[in-house]
């Protein structure tokens, strides 16, 4: 019977087959092999480098877990459950090969550095692709500004319509959102690309080995500098958890807003049918299940990072086998988010704006009478005294079934006997629109500054 590499002489008996079949992870850290594999490498070079190994037994080490990439890469590697993890799976194949010469790649490491630094290398390229595509759904988004940035819809608030914005206006936002979630992202990579190969088990090695070598030779940043921190600790993990939690809660309530405008009450957005489905008795049925699961899996998201916080709360320096669990979770969470992001991408790029209906129903909602409001200001009239003044003349609109921009120069005048015909340059859809100035709002020449400067971070044409 072939050793087992995490079991010692000082056992008395096998291990029982059922605990085998509970306490492996193969199952689902096998996709870490590439990371594994890399953190092998780069400590039997520098085990050779510290003279711990000959420069002959680290090229046969090497050359023997390049051809197991091969082998896993191919499929053709045979896993073995009762050997626990991928760690395990690994060495031992190379001791199956190699023999004692393979027996002493595991010198100066333990299973506790060794996984730890798979998860930091499997995170920091996993943070990689998502901003890639968040920087993908970014240009999507400004794509859409440009080519249907100048509709004017409604915004709102309480889902009650509140002002008139510039549909680039809307879709720029998202931009924000998404740059945060990229800047979150670059910040945890620094916390993540720090290296604890070589802390061992809990308390480092009296062997002469040099952590730095590693660090550099896997692109790590810097070193965990303390050995039962480096064991003990995931928070590199859940801070990246939380991070995609804030991509999902962003991409929910983007969901959100296109479920809602794409409804026959709304009609705002025509969302590209290969990204609809049907209804299995409805025929006339068209819908937006993308949006829905989007949204939906938010849930299971923000549900993984509260496992991971949950798993390692009340947990005892140093390593723990609980922390065998925290796999499932931060594999869920990454596929998820990376899933929802690849399908948006496309999905934004293909919608539309019912740009007709959307101008139908401007006039509705009263969605110039802040602007009119601040007209009152300008005119030295209290914002408050205003903001009563424009209330009650939206009531008598109501009552009149009318726009503001309807009601008589007489009827303002009831208010403020100085006012002239120049209110009515504020009042309607456009005027309203045009009034605004500040940073940030949605003037046209802002919004038109705000594209081009998109345009030129991300770098389209």
């Amino acid at each position: 019977m072939t050793e087992s590499p995490s079991r010692s002489g000082a056992f008395e008996s096998e291990v029982d087959q059922r605990v085998e079949a509970f306490t492996e992870s193969i199952s689902f850290d096998a996709r870490l092999f590439r990371e594994d594999i890399a953190g092998s490498i780069a400590h039997a070079n520098m085990l050779s480098d510290q003279q711990l190994i000959s420069p002959g037994e680290r090229d046969q080490i090497i050359e023997g877990l390049v051809n197991i990439l091969a082998e896993l890469e191919s499929g053709e590697f045979s896993f073995r459950p009762e050997l626990e993890d991928i760690h395990m799976n690994i060495e031992q194949a190379l001791i199956d090969r190699l023999g004692d010469v393979g027996r002493k790649l595991h010198t100066g490491r333990s299973r506790n550095d060794q996984v730890s630094t798979d998860m930091r290398l499997w995170i920091r390229g996993c943070i990689d692709r998502v901003d890639g595509l968040l920087a993908g759904l970014q240009k999507s988004f400004v794509q859409l500004a440009i080519s249907e940035g100048e509709v004017v819809i409604p915004a709102y608030t309480h889902l009650q319509r509140a002002q008139p914005v510039l549909a680039a206006h809307y879709f720029l936002a998202y931009c924000e959102k998404l740059e945060r979630d990229r800047l979150r992202l670059r910040d945890c990579r620094l916390r993540v690309n720090q290296s604890s190969l070589g802390t061992a088990a809990l308390a480092g090695t009296s062997l002469d080995i040099d952590r730095a070598h590693t660090a550099k030779q896997l692109g790590f940043e810097g070193l965990v500098e303390n050995s039962l921190d480096s064991s003990s600790d995931r928070d590199y993990m859940l801070e990246f958890v939380f991070c995609l939690s804030l991509i999902s809660v962003h991409l929910s309530s983007w969901a959100e807003d296109w479920i809602i405008w794409s409804t026959t009450e709304f009609s705002m957005i025509q969302i590209p049918h290969e990204f609809c489905t049907g209804s299995s008795i409805m025929p006339q049925k068209i819908n937006p299940d993308v949006l829905e699961l989007t949204r939906g899996k938010a849930a299971r998201v923000i549900g993984d990072l509260q496992t991971l916080l949950v798993l390692v709360k009340g947990l005892p320096m140093a390593y723990n086998r609980d922390l065998q669990e925290d796999k499932l979770p931060l594999f869920d969470a990454a596929d998820t988010v990376e899933n929802c992001l690849e399908i948006a991408i496309p999905l934004v790029a293909g919608s539309r704006l019912n740009r007709d209906n959307i101008a139908a129903g401007l006039d509705r909602g009263f969605l110039d009478a802040t602007t009119l409001m601040e007209f009152l200001i300008k005119r030295g009239i209290p914002q408050r005294k205003a903001h009563h003044a424009i209330g009650e003349l939206v009531r008598q609109a109501t009552r009149q079934n009318c726009r503001l921009s309807d009601l008589s120069l007489e009827d303002f005048q009831a208010f403020d006997p100085s006012l002239d015909a120049s209110i009515y340059d504020v009042l309607g859809i456009e005027n309203a629109l045009s009034a605004f100035r500040s940073l940030g709002s949605t003037s046209p020449k802002r919004v038109a500054s705000q594209i081009g400067t998109w345009r030129e971070r991300l770098e389209i044409s």
